[in-house]
Formats: C-alpha cells, structure tokens, sequence
C-alpha cells in the first residue's frame, strides 16, 4: 500500500500545484478587491457582459450541433467499414490535430481573407467576393473544423461496439432505417452522444483564439473577454477571475447534466 501511495505522490503534487491552488486564486481574486477586503463587486459587475455571455454559448451550441450533425453519420460510416479502412480514416480525422492549434487557425484566415484563397477562386467564375473573415459564421466553421474530431471519436468508440445483428434484427421485423436511427442507434449510441458534445461544448464556449482570429475585434466572446482582463491596458484580475469562476460554474454545470443523462439512459438500458 505504501508502494502504491508513493506512485501517486508526483499526480497529487501537480494537482495541487497547477490545479488546486490556481482555482484557490481564481476564488480569491473573484471575492476581493484592490486592497484584499472582501466584496461581491466583481461578481455584480458580470451583469453588463451578459450579452457577450449569450452569444459565446449561442455559437458553442450551433457549433456542437453543426458537429453532431457532420461527426454520427461519419462515425457510422466508419464503424462499419472494414478494419483497415477503419483505421485510414480514423487517421485522417487525427491528423490534422498533430498540426499546432495556431497554424490551423492561421490557415483558415488565409482561406476566408478578402483576397484568400476562396475568394479568388469565385472571382474566376465571376462570384464575390464574399465577407467572410472577422464573421461569426468564421468563428463556427473555425470551431467545427478544430473540434470535429472530439465528437466523432467518442461516437466511433459507441457505435463500432453495436453488434449489427441487432439492427438486422430490427431490419427483419420491419423497421426501416428512420426507425432503426431513432429506436435503435441513437438510444444505444447515447452515451457517446454525451461525451461528444461535452467535449465540443466545452472548448467553444471558452476558445479566445479562434474568435479572435476568425472573428475579429467585432466578436468578442466570453473567452476573449477573460484574456482581456489579464493583458494590456486593461489589466483587472479581479474581474477576470469573478468571469472565470461564472463560466466555470456554467460549464459545471452544464457537465453535470449530461452526467445526469448519461445515468439515466444507463438505468433505462438495464430496466
């Protein structure tokens, strides 16, 4: 037992050191003011960013949809593929994630610039061009793009375990493919429905560096707000952190309730 205590001595050290006591300042900064007395100024002051609070979970949602959308027929297709052709197109989902976050980015800015790579591509068949840098549409597509993979892995992972007898079985007794999607598929896929869009989710409504760089300065999110706080001019760690415990306890408890349903949907499956 000792043994086994001593192996988890660096895990505790490095949560107490990088998780532990980094939430501990966030709680304080949050509850405090200039001159270290406590208030709950910071937190009424979040109040004027609502607005900003709305739109960053508004374009998580359309973004978490749009790669729900895209992410189960393509794991689908995947699950039932061939072993080897299986494992290409899992590696071509992956690949572009060994690709630095940033250059990812900056490779969707060339593309949708005034005079990107698109444009002039319309131009030639006398179309645009078109605005689409610094657009919240930019701002989704650069979310489903870097995103993409953390729904469809979670959905592969569920649905290659579906024994296709079972939808067979539902084939043979008169069910067509709407009803085998509804009755058969999703219910039985749902828990990696859950941890896909846990996992998009999370990352869209707090990103700062696609919206900044797809978005430009006109869509500012929750995200960009928080970095604000702690750089520049503008410099309010108080603030910053209030900003950061309410999107925390938002992502909480939206976790939380996926959580709920996962359960829920596991007890229904014993019944």
């Amino acid at each position: 037992m000792k043994g086994k205590k001593a192996l988890a001595l660096p895990y505790v050290v490095w949560s107490i050191a990088f998780v532990l006591i980094p939430l501990a300042l966030v709680l304080f900064f949050s509850f405090t003011d200039k001159e270290g007395n406590f208030t709950f100024e910071n937190i009424l002051k979040i109040g004027k960013y609502s607005s900003i609070f709305v739109k960053s979970i508004n374009l998580a949602v359309i973004a978490t949809l749009i790669c729900f959308l895209i992410g189960y027929p393509l794991a689908y297709i995947i699950s039932r593929s061939r072993e080897h052709v299986q494992r290409n197109m899992l590696l071509l989902i992956m690949l572009p994630m060994w690709m630095n976050f940033l250059l990812r980015t900056y490779g969707w800015m060339t593309l949708l610039e005034n005079e990107g790579i698109i444009n002039k591509l319309l131009s030639l068949i006398g179309l645009g061009p078109f605005q689409m840098i610094n657009t919240q549409g930019a701002v989704v597509l650069g979310m489903v793009y870097n995103y993409l993979p953390f729904m469809v892995l979670p959905l592969y992972s569920i649905l290659v375990k579906i024994d296709k007898s079972i939808i067979e079985a539902a084939q043979d007794l008169g069910a067509n493919g709407f009803k085998v999607l509804i009755r058969i598929l999703l219910p039985m896929s749902l828990p990696g429905i859950i941890s896909g869009v846990t996992m998009v989710f999370v990352p869209s409504v707090s990103t700062f560096i696609i919206s900044r760089m797809l978005g430009g300065g006109s869509n500012m999110l929750i995200g960009d707000l928080i970095e604000t706080q702690f750089l520049g001019g503008n410099y309010n760690p108080y603030l910053g952190s209030a900003l950061s415990l309410v999107l925390m306890v938002v992502m909480l408890l939206i976790m939380a309730v996926m959580n709920s349903l996962e359960e829920d949907d596991m007890e229904g499956m014993l019944v």
